[in-house]
Order: C-alpha cells, then sequence, then structure tokens
C-alpha cells in the first residue's frame, strides 16, 4: 500500500505533469508571431509548430498507456518526463524552422507517456472514496495551465523572447523527473505472455492521423478524403484488433462495458462542443469589439479560471455521489452556456459574455473531473493505462473537431476572404452558427452522461456496468 506521504508526492509530480503541457501549448500560441518573424515560414509551416506536436501526442498516447499496463507505468513515465525535459530544451535552441518541428514531434511523443500513465498512476495510488478529489486536483492544474499560458507566455516573450518559454517548460519537466526518481517506487504492471500488438498501433497510428489531419484540414475537400480514409483503417483497426491475442486496445471494454462506452463518448462530446468557445470569442471580441489581444484574453480567462478553482471541489463531489449525476449536471449547464452565445450581437454587453463563459467554466468543471473519475473507476487495474490514454485521445479528437466545425462554419458564410469590416455581419452569422451546433452537440452529449449508469453500489465501492 503506498503511504499517506508517497500519495501527496505522487500527487504533486502527476500534478506538474498535469500543469506543463496545457501551459506550454496556450503559451506558444501566443508566441507564434514571433516564431514567425524569426524563421520566415509560410502560414502552414508555421501552422504546424501546433499540429505537429498534437498529432505525435495523439498517435502515441494508448500504445504507451498499452505498454505502461503490460511492463510498468513508473519506467514509461520517466521515459516520458526525460523526452519531454531534453526534447522542450532542443527546442529552445533550435537554429531552423525544421529542427523546431521535429524537436516538436519528439516532444510530443514524451507527452504521449505522460498522458498514458500520470492518471493511471494517480487513480492506482490512491482508493476509491478519494479519486474523484485527487482527479479533479489534476484536472485544475491542467485548466490552471491554460489559464496561465497565454499570460506569462505573453510576457515571457515580449520581455526575453519565445524561446524562454521552452527552457521554463523544460526546467519545471526536470524538476517533476527528479521528483519522480525520487519518491515514484511503486510500480504496476501485469505479466501477459502475448507479445506487444505493434501492427494494430500502426494502424492506429495511421487511422489517427489521417482522421485529425482531415479535420485539421477542414473545410477544404481534401480533409473529407483524409477522414474517410481514417473511418476506412478504423475498420481495418477493429477488424485486426478482435483477432490479436494482445490488443493494443481492448475492444471489450467498449463492447461489454456500457459505463467506459457512456463516458468516453460524452468525453469526446464535450471537447467537440466546447474547445472552440475561445477562439470564436477571441474573434468576436478583436473584430466586432475591436479589442487588443491582451484585453481579449484577459476575458477568456474567465471559463479556465472557474474551472481550476471548481474542479477540485466538483471531483470531491463525485467521490460522495454518482458521477453520473455530476458529469451531466455540468453538461447541461455548459449547454445553457452555449445557447446563451447564439444570442451574440455586435451590441451584446462584456457583463453578459463574461456570465457566459463564467456558466460554461462552471459547467466543464462539474463535467470533467467527475467524467474522468467514472472512466477510470470503470476498468480493472491492469487496464488504468489505456484508459488513461483513451481520455487524453478523447480529449484531442474532440479538440480538432470542435475546430474543424468552427471552420466549416466560417467557410459556408465567409469564404476564403480576408476578414474586414463588410464582413462583419457574416462573421457573427458564423459565430452563432458555430454555438448553435455545438449546444445541439452538447445537449445530446446529456444522453451519453445519463446512459453510462451508476458507478458504486454504495457511497464508496464502484460497480462497472456490463452490457
Amino acid at each position: 500500500m503506498v503511504e499517506a506521504i508517497d500519495r501527496k508526492m505522487i500527487l504533486l509530480i502527476t500534478g506538474i505533469a498535469a500543469f506543463i503541457t496545457p501551459f506550454l501549448g496556450a503559451s506558444m500560441n501566443v508566441a507564434l508571431p514571433q516564431v514567425g518573424a524569426e524563421f520566415q515560414p509560410d502560414a502552414v509551416l508555421l501552422g504546424w509548430v501546433v499540429t505537429a506536436y498534437l498529432l505525435s501526442t495523439a498517435i502515441f498516447i494508448v500504445p504507451f498507456g498499452r505498454l505502461s499496463d503490460m511492463y510498468g507505468r513508473r519506467i514509461v513515465f520517466i521515459a516520458g518526463m526525460t523526452a519531454t525535459a531534453v526534447f522542450t530544451l532542443m527546442s529552445a535552441v533550435s537554429d531552423t524552422i525544421w529542427l523546431l518541428l521535429l524537436s516538436r514531434v519528439l516532444q510530443g511523443i514524451g507527452s504521449a507517456m505522460i498522458f498514458g500513465t500520470s492518471v493511471a498512476i494517480l487513480t492506482s495510488s490512491f482508493p476509491p472514496k478519494d479519486r474523484g478529489k485527487v482527479l479533479g486536483i489534476n484536472v485544475a492544474l491542467v485548466y490552471l495551465g491554460l489559464s496561465l499560458g497565454p499570460v506569462v507566455g505573453g510576457i515571457i516573450t515580449q520581455q526575453v523572447g519565445w524561446r524562454y518559454i521552452f527552457v521554463l517548460n523544460g526546467v519545471l519537466s526536470l524538476i517533476a523527473l527528479g521528483f519522480t526518481l525520487w519518491k515514484l517506487k511503486e510500480d504496476v504492471q501485469c505479466a501477459e505472455k502475448a507479445p506487444f500488438d505493434i501492427g494494430g498501433c500502426a494502424i492506429y497510428g495511421i487511422m489517427l492521423f489521417a482522421l485529425m489531419y482531415g479535420l485539421s484540414l477542414l473545410p477544404d475537400i481534401s480533409g473529407a478524403f483524409w477522414i474517410v480514409g481514417g473511418l476506412v483503417a478504423l475498420a481495418i483497426f477493429i477488424w485486426w484488433e478482435l483477432r490479436h491475442k494482445a490488443p493494443v486496445v481492448k475492444l471489450s471494454l467498449f463492447v461489454n462495458n456500457v459505463s467506459f462506452t457512456f463516458s468516453n463518448a460524452a468525453a469526446l462530446i464535450n471537447y467537440s462542443a466546447t474547445f472552440s468557445v475561445s477562439f470564436l470569442l477571441s474573434l468576436y471580441l478583436q473584430y466586432i469589439k475591436g479589442m487588443d489581444p491582451q484585453t481579449a484574453g484577459l476575458i477568456l480567462i474567465a471559463a479556465p479560471v472557474m474551472q481550476a478553482v471548481l474542479s477540485p471541489l466538483a471531483g470531491r463531489l463525485s467521490d460522495r455521489m454518482e458521477p453520473q449525476y455530476v458529469a451531466s449536471a455540468g453538461m447541461a449547464i455548459t449547454t445553457v452556456g452555449l445557447l446563451l452565445f447564439t444570442l451574440l450581437s455586435s451590441e451584446t454587453s462584456l457583463l453578459y459574455i463574461v456570465g457566459s463563459l463564467i456558466l460554461i467554466g462552471l459547467g466543464f468543471a462539474l463535467f470533467s473531473s467527475p467524467n474522468t473519475n467514472a472512466i477510470m473507476s470503470s476498468v480493472d487495474r491492469c487496464d488504468y493505462g489505456v484508459a488513461s490514454g483513451m481520455v487524453s485521445t478523447m480529449r484531442l479528437v474532440g479538440q480538432m473537431l470542435s475546430l474543424g466545425i468552427a471552420m466549416l462554419t466560417f467557410s459556408v458564410f465567409i469564404g476564403r476572404v480576408q476578414i474586414t469590416p463588410e464582413q462583419y455581419p457574416l462573421l457573427i452569422t458564423s459565430i452563432k452558427v458555430a454555438f448553435i451546433i455545438s449546444a445541439v452537440l452538447c445537449a445530446a452529449g446529456i444522453l451519453a452522461s445519463m446512459a453510462r449508469g451508476k458507478m458504486r453500489k454504495n457511497t464508496s465501492e464502484p460497480v462497472v456496468q456490463k452490457a
């Protein structure tokens, strides 16, 4: 049994890991113009500084989660923290755009090792009655990173340059690595005789690359072809996994485990409905309201600040009552917040906007950590790695889908033209339609969240809902 003092260190280690990645991503978005000014890449290549990281992370999360279940989570987590530290510092000294892109890909692979293990380590280290609380703290640190990223990243970029964003994250990674080597002693592995599913990993990687790359190309027609290719690869992947002795993804988790299936579906829907909110409102505040980026950014942190503050409380609440009810209530509140944004106009007050953001932040806080608690509590101890990886995969795919929906509405109403004052009425229309689609998605997510069933027989014993 892990001692209480060790549990605190595990919470600290996984908390630093949870903070680093969203902080780096959010701060790098602010620094992209300076990166572009230094290396002079075209717009597409500059966009790959962000996309390359997301793709490599998404592709490798589940395979590393599976490896951690088979061979031990500690060793995979340590490898991930090491890779993240090394390649983050490599990004800081990159002297060409291509070296920076390579560093970002390798950094994404390191992050995949962390994502595939950190929640699993946290879940296996705490008893069921405390899982919601600690997962809530973990989620809060994710949103703390999202909240501080644009502010701290902007200050660092303006004062000393974009490279020091990577230096700061590299130092944080080294600190987390030191704590890991010092304190993380206990490991969990499930011995299996069958070889690792390399073929399944390859098909999975091709499938996810095609789907996520296709979503990034929308609304261009080439994006649709990539998505169709990804769906074909998905069919091949299912066929392959059903025939492998030790599949990289146990499809039985989805087929026979109602709680796991619908909790993941709810996560995918929620991220698909909410991730583009800050993107859409950033355009609205700057184009329609005439704000500068810094002022717009300060308004937009209202939602992640609410998420960071309330996620631990929501997680603790899911320890005392069914995650099904807490997460579904959060999804319903988020739906109301999205519906409020469908009424945007050029005359909408800032108080209305901030209030709606706070409502969405409250809803997402109530949804996220209880839903993660439900996913991790619905599987056996030996499947924590795959479950942890699936949580992150749903998040990343949902984020890409959300941006794809936003870009699709822009294509339909505005087209491929520069946004000028003459286009502002069409911009507002496209933003409102995107929020309508998101609200409908979120409403459907309430059904998925409720369909998972109850997670425990009483207040402390989780019970897996079988099909």
